[in-house]
């Protein structure tokens, strides 16, 4: 599957600690599987979904057979910044 990594996505990627990076690294190519794999779930009241990384998670929506990975932040604010 195509992947897309907006902005905010991508800020909040290279801001991270080396370990939680590759981590969520890793869970990023696990959503390009077919089907895509990880602790996934459909976000309730809103489009999208969201995978968890530990204390992270990797807010995407999946769109004409493209992931386009919206935010990543901890658990607690995540869900705060997304409109």
């Amino acid at each position: 599957m195509n992947l897309k990594l907006l902005a905010r996505a991508s800020k909040s990627l290279v801001r991270l600690s080396e370990p939680t990076k590759s981590r969520i690294s890793a869970a990023i190519e696990n959503l390009r599987k077919e089907p895509p794999r990880g602790d996934i779930k459909h976000l309730r009241g809103r489009d999208g979904y969201r995978v968890r990384v530990g204390d992270y998670r990797i807010l995407f929506d999946i769109r004409s057979g493209e992931i386009i990975i919206t935010d990543i932040g901890v658990r607690g604010q995540i869900y705060k910044w997304r409109n």
